[in-house]
């Protein structure tokens, strides 16, 4: 079955743009479109996508209100946020809200195919270091959006290691030379993190060991 995508951006020219690249591949199938955030999360809510590929900036309703309505759902539809630049608070925002990752509008067409295969596979595909240069900024801007550390009390001391590496942006392999310990018992432990946490990926791991004040910004 091909990977079934909703193309959401409030300029028509890019989501004609959007629509022709993905269509060139016979494994993505580009089942709607929708102008802003409100349409979107109708839209998605209608035709289950795998995907959401999602503009930050919209009238009527935002791109970080539209994935946190539809990660809210329920419904497994995963969300890949598109915006203009890497320090965007609004991309932060989006995942936050539970987005799978986020991608440049300049993104090559080859990365931005490859980038839907992954997010459809159950992957992130924003970089982990990325996220934490956003994170370092936020955080240090806005304390306020620190979380109660005391969430991570379910995890053992070698987990929180391993939430902390990963915080980092380090890769199994980095983590596992770091601690170490085998890539297969690194990939156990990510596992049991995830798990524990309730987090669907990485990013989102990334996000709450700063909301936490595991990692602290300039680590």
């Amino acid at each position: 079955m091909p990977i079934s995508v909703l193309v959401v951006d409030d300029q028509e020219l890019m989501r004609m743009g959007l629509k022709m690249v993905l269509g060139a591949h016979p494994d993505i199938d580009v089942i709607g479109e929708a102008g802003n955030g409100d349409e979107a999360v109708r839209r998605a809510a209608e035709l289950l996508p795998d995907v959401v590929l999602m503009d930050v900036r919209m009238p009527v309703v935002d791109g970080v209100t539209a994935t946190a309505r539809i990660v809210a759902a329920g419904s497994g539809v995963r969300v890949l946020v598109m915006t203009t630049f890497d320090l965007d608070e609004h991309a932060l925002g989006a995942l936050r809200a539970g987005a799978s990752g986020f991608l440049l509008k300049d993104t090559p067409p080859e990365d931005l195919v490859s980038a839907i295969r992954s997010v459809a596979a159950g992957d992130a595909v924003v970089s982990p270091k990325v996220t934490k240069r956003l994170l370092d900024r936020l955080v240090a801007e806005d304390p306020t959006s620190l979380r109660d550390p005391k969430i991570l009390d379910v995890l053992t001391a070698r987990e929180r290691e391993v939430l902390e590496q990963i915080a980092l942006g380090h890769s199994n392999a980095e983590i596992a030379a770091a601690l170490f310990l085998s890539e297969a018992t690194v990939k156990t432990h990510v596992g049991r993190v995830l798990t524990k946490l309730g987090l669907r990926d990485r990013v989102q791991a990334v996000v709450l060991a700063y909301e936490t004040g595991l990692v602290r910004p300039g680590s």
